[in-house]
C-alpha cells in the first residue's frame, strides 16, 4: 500500500501555482490523510543522555537549528475558502512547545522508569493542538535505568514520514568526538540474490518468464491488500485486540537492546539483508508469544504492515541527504506498506527458527518487486479526487485497524552523538495514534538495535511479549552457529 505521494503534492503546488518558500502552500495529500477526523498520527522520538540535561539552551536552538530545517515546523494547518488544507507560517512562540514535567523528588532509577513509561503513554495519547505548529518536546531532568534525562520529541506525522523527521532531528546533532565532522551511516549492503529458499523457488518456476510471474505477484498482492483494506480483517488474537477505538486507549513504550554484529553473523550466514533478519526474529517471537505457552498448532491469520521506504535511494551517507529537498531524497511521507502474513508456527520442538527468516526474505523480496505498492498508490489518488481525503483517509484507517501489527524502521549514525554537549547514550522512536494494538520500531545506533514495543495497556503482556522476541532471537543465532 503506497501512501507516499509526496510527488503528487509537488505537481499540485506547481498546478496552484504556489511557491513552496512563500507564507502558504497546501498541505500533501498524506497530510492530510494522518491529520484527519479519523487519523490523527505522531512520532515519539526519544533521546537517552548520558548526563544531566540543562535545559537553558533550549529555545535558542529549536530557533535557530530545529525551526529553519522545514517550513512545517513554524506552520499551522488550516483550511482557506475553498475548504482545501494549506500549510500556513506563523510566528512560532517557543515557550509554547516546550514541556519540563515535575516528577517526585530523591527515587531510584527504577521508580523514575515507571515514571517516564507512564508519562509516555499521557502524551502519546494527547492530540497536539491545532492553534500552533504539530510539534512539542518534553524535557525530562530524571534519571533512570536507561540514561540520565531524556529528550522526547512528539512531531505530528502529517510534518513527514520517519526518515524526514529522523533528518530533522539528527541535523540538530553533532559528532561527539568531533563536531566538526558530520555524522556517518551504516552503508546498505545488498544480500546476495539467491538462497537456499530461493533456489527451490527458481527451480519450480524456472519456466516462467519473470515478467509474467511479476505481473501474477502485482495482481495477487493488489488484489489482497484490496481486501484486507476494506473487508478482510486479522483474527482476534494475543496481539489484536480488535476493538473499536484502539487508536484512543492507553499504550505502554518499552525497548530492548540487540548487537548489530549479531545480526550480521545471521545475515552473512544466511545470505539475506538485516531487514529480513529482524523481520524474522519478530515474526519468530510475535508467534511464540501467540502461542501462550501451549504446544498447538499456533495458526491465527495474523498480518503485519512492514513499512517500505518509496524514495529512490537504497541508503543514505549524510543528514543533509534526509532533509535536502530533491527528487531522490524528497521531504514528507513517502512510503508504502507491505501486507506480509505471519509464517504459522509449529510446536517449538519441531519448529526450524532460520525457516522465519528465510519466509520473511521470500515474502518481503516477493511483495518488493511487484507493482502492488504503486497501484495502491494510485488507488488512493483516485480515491482523493472522487471522494475527498477524509474518505481516502478511512480507507488507510481500515487498512491499519485490519491488520495486527505495523513494524518500521530507521538508520541510525554510527558514531555517539551529542546534543547542545549532552552526549547521547541511545534513541527510539514509537508512532502513536494507529488503531492496532502492537507497534514495532527499530533504530540502529553506534553498534547497536533498538526495538521499540508499544502495546495496547492491559491487553498484551508486554514483559512476556520482549522475553519472546529475546528468544526469538537467541534460537535463531543458536540455529545459526550450527549451520554448516
Amino acid at each position: 500500500m503506497n501512501i507516499g505521494s509526496e510527488a503528487q503534492y509537488r505537481n499540485m503546488v506547481k498546478e496552484l501555482n504556489v511557491d513552496e518558500g512563500e507564507s502558504s502552500e497546501p498541505v500533501s495529500p498524506t497530510g492530510q490523510y494522518f491529520n484527519s477526523s479519523v487519523l490523527s498520527i505522531c512520532v515519539l522520538a526519544v533521546l537517552d543522555s548520558d548526563i544531566p540535561i540543562d535545559d537553558s539552551p533550549a529555545l535558542a536552538l529549536l530557533k535557530d537549528v530545529f525551526l529553519p530545517i522545514n517550513p512545517r515546523f513554524c506552520s499551522l494547518m488550516v483550511k482557506d475558502e475553498n475548504g482545501v488544507k494549506q500549510w500556513k507560517k506563523v510566528e512560532v512562540k517557543l515557550e509554547d512547545h516546550v514541556n519540563i514535567p515535575n516528577f517526585p523528588p530523591g527515587l531510584s532509577p527504577a521508580s523514575y522508569d515507571n515514571h517516564l513509561s507512564n508519562y509516555l503513554s499521557k502524551i502519546a495519547m494527547e492530540q497536539l493542538p491545532h492553534n500552533r505548529p504539530l510539534w512539542n518536546i518534553h524535557i525530562i531532568k530524571y534519571p533512570t535505568s536507561n540514561a540520565a534525562g531524556n529528550l522526547i520529541f512528539k512531531l505530528h506525522h502529517s510534518l513527514g514520514d520517519g526518515f524526514s523527521l529522523m533528518g530533522a532531528l539528527l541535523s540538530c546533532l553533532q559528532r561527539a568526538d568531533n563536531p566538526s565532522v558530520p555524522l556517518t551511516f551504516p552503508s546498505l549492503t545488498s544480500a546476495p540474490t539467491t538462497t537456499s529458499l530461493s533456489l527451490k523457488t527458481n527451480c519450480i518456476f524456472k519456466n516462467i518468464p519473470n515478467v509474467l510471474w511479476s505481473a501474477f505477484n502485482t495482481v495477487s498482492d493488489f488484489g489482497w491488500s484490496l481486501l484486507k483494506s476494506s473487508y478482510v480483517e486479522d483474527d482476534i488474537s494475543l496481539i489484536r485486540s480488535g476493538g473499536p477505538g484502539v487508536e484512543f486507549k492507553p499504550i505502554v513504550v518499552s525497548t530492548m537492546t540487540f548487537s548489530l554484529d549479531h545480526i550480521k553473523q545471521i545475515k552473512t550466514k544466511l545470505g539475506v539483508t538485516i531487514n529480513d533478519v529482524i523481520t524474522g526474529i519478530i515474526f519468530f517471537g510475535t508467534r511464540l508469544y501467540m502461542q501462550g505457552g501451549s504446544n498447538k498448532l499456533n495458526s491465527e491469520n495474523s498480518t503485519a504492515l512492514v513499512l517500505l521506504n518509496t524514495r529512490n535511494i537504497g541508503g543514505y551517507k549524510s543528514v543533509k541527504e534526509m532533509v535536502k529537498p530533491d527528487p531522490e531524497s524528497a521531504w514528507g511521507n513517502q512510503f508504502g506498506f507491505l501486507h506480509v502474513s505471519l509464517p504459522e508456527l509449529t510446536t517449538v520442538e519441531s519448529c526450524k527458527p532460520l525457516d522465519f527468516v528465510w519466509k520473511a526474505q521470500k515474502l518481503i523480496q516477493r511483495k518488493r518487486n511487484s507493482r502492488a505498492v504503486f497501484l495502491t498508490g494510485q488507488l488512493l489518488e483516485c480515491l482523493r479526487k472522487f471522494t475527498g481525503p477524509e474518505t481516502t483517509a478511512k480507507y488507510i484507517h481500515s487498512t491499519l485497524k485490519n491488520s495486527s501489527m505495523t513494524i518500521s524502521n530507521v538508520i541510525g549514525p554510527v558514531e555517539r552523538m551529542a546534543l547542545a554537549n549532552h552526549p547521547i547514550k541511545s534513541l527510539y522512536f514509537m508512532v502513536v495514534g494507529v488503531p492496532q494494538s502492537l507497534t514495532i520500531t527499530m533504530v540502529s545506533y553506534m553498534g547497536k538495535l533498538r526495538i521499540a514495543v508499544g502495546t495496547e495497556k492491559d491487553y498484551i503482556d508486554l514483559p512476556k511479549f520482549k522475553s519472546s522476541i529475546k528468544n526469538a532471537f537467541e534460537m535463531i543465532l543458536k540455529a545459526t552457529h550450527e549451520t554448516v
